[in-house]
């Protein structure tokens, strides 16, 4: 009989088949506990699934008619795990070895932590940013601004995170590209909120976990290399509108009506900006206003 697993690891694949190999591939190379695998396709159409049970028979997969989004294809794997632990992971991640062992010896150190998340790096070592403070205008703008001068590589920029992520501590949320829970908390709140398509829904999660009473922790030990955004750049227009229309759900659920409706307010003025920008000839140009007329409406009338 084969040893119960302590891991499941959770993985949502759109399109990234190759990335989606070399993290299963990781997962083989550098995972000593016993561990289930479950792969969630969420409606490819490179062949992912079949790629999968060709190279990792071992691997659970579980296909999807269509993209159902993050939120709702992590529910259909977390409801396969067998584990007290679960691993979401991007299919565009690496493990690092001894990363996994490292986030459950955690959880099985400190019992008042439900979810742990672990420092993330590019794929030249570079630092990221996959932790932060709770949702505010002011926060978010603060954020953002870092995120892009990282982006950027200016060298204040790359100190900083740097020295962000060298430290453990307890921020808001910690990022859904990789985070180990515990199942019990997992179940306590719901799963994730299936109502977010794409973006927030990792912080929706971490902050219905704080209100169950569990703790968020970061810890720089455990390693994962991820190469960000590989899903999303093959659906960028889609991606934009979701990543609008999550903020305005998350704070429609968990902030005021004044935020939200400074939200609001930013939204649609970056979007009429954008097709102002955007005017002119051409079928570039014709994609974009579109693009920013889609946003403008979602901005007024999001969730």
């Amino acid at each position: 009989m084969s040893e119960a697993p302590r891991v499941t690891a959770v993985i949502v694949s759109f399109n990234t088949r190759e990335h989606l190999l070399r993290c299963l591939a990781s997962l083989e190379a550098h995972v000593t506990l016993p561990l289930q695998t479950v792969m969630v396709d969420n409606g490819s159409s490179d062949g992912s699934a079949d790629a999968v049970r060709d190279a990792h028979p071992a691997v659970q997969v579980i296909e999807n008619h269509a993209n159902l989004g993050f939120a709702a294809a992590c529910n259909r794997g977390l409801r396969e795990a067998r584990a007290p632990y679960v691993l979401l992971l991007n299919s565009d991640a690496e493990v690092c070895a001894g990363a996994v062992e490292g986030l459950a010896a955690i959880l099985e150190a400190r019992s008042d932590v439900g979810i742990v998340g672990p420092r993330t790096v590019g794929h030249d070592g570079g630092p990221q940013v996959s932790f932060g403070p709770d949702l505010t205008p002011l926060s978010e703008w603060r954020q953002r601004r870092l995120v892009r001068a990282l982006r950027q590589r200016r060298p204040e920029a790359v100190r900083e995170v740097t020295a962000l992520c060298a430290r453990e501590q307890e921020p808001a949320w910690v990022s859904g590209a990789c985070l180990l829970a515990r199942k019990p908390a997992l179940d306590a709140v719901g799963g994730l909120d299936e109502r977010f398509f794409l973006y927030e829904e990792d912080v929706d999660l971490c902050l219905r976990v704080r209100k169950a009473g569990w703790r968020i922790l970061y810890t720089p030990e455990p390693v994962v290399m991820h190469h960000l955004g590989r899903s999303m750049e093959k659906i960028p227009a889609l991606s934009r509108l979701e990543y609008d229309r999550s903020h305005l759900r998350f704070y429609a659920k968990h902030r005021g009506p004044g935020a939200r409706a400074l939200l609001r307010l930013f939204l649609a003025g970056s979007s009429a900006a954008g097709w102002i920008a955007a005017l002119g000839p051409g079928p570039d140009r014709r994609a974009r206003r579109q693009g920013r007329a889609d946003a403008l409406r979602v901005a007024i009338s999001g969730p």
